[in-house]
């Protein structure tokens, strides 16, 4: 495994940063949309800088899961750090979810408790990924075969980034696009829209100029977010607001339900993606240290929904 790359290295990015702590608190699933070399890459492999060590539960579990698929890398065995997978595009679905025979762990399993970042989300085969929608929403992966049945855990972060465009520049103040409107939604028409909706966090990541790097002061380190981020997972567990509805909209100040509404009914989103940008919300408000869910809390999580945005 890389060692882990520490936030305050990159510079500027404020509003992708902020999002990378918010996902880091509320464990979120999160898609970084931006043209290539704005940094979504370096971005996702910061991210298990900045979150919480493992338990000592998690970090049996993540050794034996290494321990098991034959890993050697010694500070995943002790547990000090959690994993970080980024297969290739070209893996198969079984190399993702599991399989073979005798069957093996996947990518999903080996990241467990961690992070699974999937680059050029886009250029996975669909079969693949597909089997994420189910995975990111029960935390497991079941493989079938006809003598036996297994379930294997799979609770990792997924992480995923892709271009907005199949030149990547469609948006871009600075590169013209080559992409027609039809071109560029038949790009994002590969990932489904089932599976986009399972990402909580859908962030665009504009390219930072040379001249706006060059002045930028170094962010903020990581061991600083980090504590941030372990003090809003204590007391988003204190507050139970996780599961069902009624959970998720005790302490919801009565504004901050209207303008999340509103923003629903605009933006025609799922009922899954509401659930979603609530979650989102929560995890706000408990970075913060507010006593409840505030409008500016749902106004934020609203804007974390990057292609419900967008016009159809």
């Amino acid at each position: 495994a890389e060692p882990e790359r520490d936030l305050g290295a990159i510079r500027g990015q404020e509003a992708a940063r902020r999002a990378l702590e918010i996902a880091a608190a509320g464990g979120h699933h999160m898609l970084l949309i931006g043209s290539p070399g704005a940094g979504k890459t370096m971005l996702a492999r910061a991210l298990p800088s900045i979150l919480p060590p493992p338990s000592s539960e998690e970090a049996r579990e993540i050794a034996t899961i290494a321990s098991s698929a034959g890993l050697r890398a010694p500070r995943i065995l002790t547990g000090r750090q959690r994993p970080f997978r980024a297969p290739h595009h070209t893996a198969s679905a079984a190399a993702i979810v599991g399989g073979g025979e005798p069957i093996r762990a996947g990518e999903l399993t080996l990241a467990h408790r961690g992070v699974l970042f999937l680059d050029e989300l886009p250029e996975f085969r669909r079969g693949a990924i597909e089997t994420l929608r189910t995975t990111m929403e029960e935390g497991e992966v079941v493989i079938s075969r006809a003598r036996q049945r297994v379930r294997l855990p799979a609770e990792p972060m997924v992480v995923a980034a892709m271009n907005p465009c199949p030149c990547g520049y469609h948006g871009d103040p600075t590169r013209f696009c080559r992409c027609g409107e039809l071109q560029s939604a038949r790009y994002r028409g590969r990932v489904s829209g089932p599976l986009l909706d399972r990402f909580d966090l859908q962030v665009a990541v504009p390219r930072v100029s040379a001249r706006t790097m060059r002045k930028a002061s170094r962010g903020e380190a990581s061991k600083a977010v980090q504590q941030r981020v372990e003090q809003a997972r204590d007391r988003l567990t204190s507050s139970g607001a996780r599961s069902s509805i009624e959970s998720l909209t005790a302490n919801v100040a009565q504004d901050a339900l209207t303008l999340l509404e509103l923003g629903v009914e605009r933006l025609k989103m799922s009922a899954r993606a509401y659930l979603k940008a609530l979650r989102v919300a929560h995890t706000i408000a408990a970075l913060d240290g507010a006593a409840e869910v505030l409008a500016a809390h749902t106004a934020e999580a609203l804007q974390y929904r990057v292609l419900d945005r967008e016009p159809a």
